[in-house]
């Protein structure tokens, strides 16, 4: 049996880069890209305001940037979820 040795204590720098652009005063568009060093990410959302709310262009920026990482973070979480389906089945 192979002995394991302990893990060397690593760090990562993933970049995340957010696009908001205001489409127009009811619109806004978030291009979001997730770079991890071994794969980029990316995602493209839009917050739409209800008119019946006065337009305040930072809560369409927040709402399309959330909706953004909310999908990177689905995106990631299916990434993890298949390589440790293969991880696991090239263990055995």
């Amino acid at each position: 049996m192979q002995q394991q040795t302990a893990a060397q204590p690593r760090t990562k720098t993933w970049t995340l880069d957010l696009e908001i652009a205001e489409e127009s005063q009811d619109a806004t568009t978030v291009k979001a890209a997730l770079d991890t060093g071994d794969r980029t990410l990316r995602t493209r959302t839009t917050a739409q305001r209800n008119p019946d709310d006065p337009p305040v262009p930072a809560i369409g920026d927040e709402y399309a940037a959330g909706r953004a990482l909310l999908d990177l973070g689905r995106q990631l979480l299916h990434e993890a979820t298949t390589d440790a389906a293969a991880n696991a089945k090239s263990a055995q």
